[in-house]
């Protein structure tokens, strides 16, 4: 296994570069916690000290420099490689990555949209696991992705909305919950939650990777799950959707890399927020 992955790299530069936690994760859009977990991760997993850390500053060990010197290289290198496999295909075609089943019935839409642009190209669609779709998007597997906000991580990542909806709990048809109109997140104090595999999220709940292997859980009564309204309508046979009227609301977003400005990509981005918006011309998300 790779001691560190491209993600961790990023996180550990953007710290290095800052010399200050709090500039990086605001640099990284990501919760300073998160952002010193990580970097408490990557030393660990390194058994080397990457920062000296005082209550006023923030300072590189020789270590830490010498990674921050072979990291940039390394980080350089994999955009490179992406650059030049696309190149060297020899095709011209764009790749859309998606969760199966992710796309909230906006795909052929924004394909369609797409197609009827001057210079458009072909799309070709990439089904990817529950947790990976940016690394597809940063590491050049795919040119631009359908992602969920706040589930996805957008370190990286240029993204429009496309849909806001709200969130559902789902349940076992016969849970004393599912009959109500709504839910809030207190009345659902004391369930299991599912871990989702690939996704630090503290949970000990049983560990899925899709809704294929959740589903089955939450008939059975082991689990139950909030997730994006769209991502589970309609409601599977033996379980019940009930909003979460003050869970956050969900954004889907079609995101691409921050430094991919070519235009194809621009062109497919526009597409679909112009179709989105055609499709959906009002978003509303219940009141908590």
């Amino acid at each position: 296994m790779d001691l560190l992955e491209t993600r961790e790299l990023r996180y550990f530069v953007a710290v290095a570069e800052e010399l200050h936690f709090g500039r990086a994760a605001a640099r990284l859009r990501i919760a300073q916690p998160a952002l010193s977990k990580a970097v408490r991760g990557i030393e660990s997993r390194l058994g080397v000290q990457l920062f000296i850390r005082t209550s006023r500053a923030v300072a590189l060990t020789p270590a830490g420099q010498a990674l921050l010197e072979h990291g940039r290289l390394a980080l350089d290198a994999v955009a490179v490689a992406g650059q030049s496999a696309r190149s060297a295909g020899g095709q011209d075609h764009l790749r859309l990555v998606i969760k199966p089943g992710g796309e909230a019935n906006l795909l052929s839409g924004i394909l369609a949209a797409y197609a009827a642009r001057p210079g458009a190209i072909p799309v070709d669609i990439l089904f990817s696991g529950s947790t990976d779709r940016t690394d597809y998007l940063l590491d050049g597997r795919a040119d631009a992705g359908l992602l969920y906000v706040p589930f996805d991580d957008l370190t990286g990542l240029a993204a429009e909305t496309l849909q806001v909806e709200s969130r559902v709990a789902v349940l076992p048809a016969g849970h004393p919950l599912a009959a109500r109109e709504y839910v809030r997140t207190e009345d659902l104090a004391g369930e299991t939650l599912p871990h989702w595999r690939g996704v630090d999220d503290g949970v000990d709940g049983p560990a899925v990777a899709d809704l294929a292997e959740l589903i089955p859980l939450v008939r059975i009564g082991r689990v139950v799950a909030v997730l994006p309204r769209s991502l589970i309508t309609p409601a599977p046979p033996g379980t019940a959707c009930v909003e979460v009227a003050d869970a956050e609301p969900s954004r889907l977003v079609i995101a691409r890399r921050q430094d991919d400005h070519r235009d194809a990509v621009t062109t497919l981005i526009a597409a679909a927020v112009a179709s989105a918006r055609v499709q959906h011309p009002e978003t509303t998300v219940s009141p908590a």
